[in-house]
């Protein structure tokens, strides 16, 4: 199934949370993930859908979640082809979505499930239309990552506030909620199909007008974490590169502009 093949979503059917879970060849550690999400949402209450969209898995990630869908209605595997980044698959499934708020985490699980009520404080006091979750918000504990963790999430995010969307102090932490009207408009009008999806995304949130709040949260490093330091700080910076000039020449539906915001 290609992402061209995925309707358009139906009406919100009373789904209170939709969330998002890109993946790939995530067969060892998807399950435990879906296991407390599954958990905490129960708990929790309300209408949910959990939308896994596979991102050309060569492994046993889409039979692994077709086996749990079996048990648990709520959840759906969206599998896509071939292999195009977490952006493509993150952008399908908030496009799929039927929920009134839309939230995507990460596959291994690093914020827990329980964090999810602190994200969507602010969207259901009407403060923002997106949150994102921090790990550098002052007062937040380190994040449990290695050394050279940190300081290459610094180093990315340093290029990042003196180009693109200043002020915001973790862009790319892989917890981050949306109205369902800001899921639409931003990622109807997103391109990037690679790790700056984020700051695509938080740049057009800044242009649009879509209030956004930063929030502290908890996070966990996995140690089997598929980053490559250099040549995935390269791509970003080439990708925050192109998103600059696409701002720049009106290529999101929107006036074009000398400079972007920041």
């Amino acid at each position: 199934m290609t992402a061209a093949a995925v309707t358009a979503p139906m009406a919100a059917a009373g789904i209170d949370l939709t969330v998002v879970i890109p993946a790939y060849n995530e067969e060892k550690r998807l399950g435990a993930t879906l296991a407390d999400l599954v958990r905490f949402l129960e708990t929790r209450g309300g209408r949910f859908e959990i939308l896994v969209v596979d991102d050309g898995s060569t492994d046993g990630t889409v039979a692994l979640c077709r086996a749990l869908a079996a048990r648990c209605p709520a959840l759906q595997v969206i599998p896509t082809t071939p292999n195009r980044g977490k952006g493509h698959a993150v952008r399908t499934g908030m496009l799929a979505a039927r929920g009134a708020v839309v939230l995507m985490c990460d596959a291994d699980g690093s914020t827990p499930a329980d964090e999810i009520p602190r994200l969507l404080g602010p969207i259901a006091a009407g403060r923002a239309a997106v949150a994102i979750g921090s790990r550098y918000v002052p007062g937040t504990p380190p994040p449990d990552q290695p050394l050279w963790r940190r300081l290459w999430s610094r180093l990315v995010n340093l290029f990042i506030r003196r180009t693109l969307v200043p002020g915001v102090r973790d862009t790319q932490c892989g917890f981050k909620a949306f109205t369902a009207a800001a899921a639409a408009d931003l990622f109807g009008r997103a391109t990037i199909d690679g790790w700056a999806f984020d700051l695509e995304v938080l740049a057009l949130a800044r242009r649009l007008g879509h209030p956004v709040a930063e929030i502290a949260v908890a996070w966990k490093d996995d140690r089997r974490s598929r980053v490559r330091p250099w040549h995935d700080l390269w791509r970003v910076i080439s990708e925050a590169a192109a998103i600059r000039r696409n701002l720049a020449r009106g290529a999101y539906g929107l006036p074009a502009a000398a400079k972007t915001n920041g």
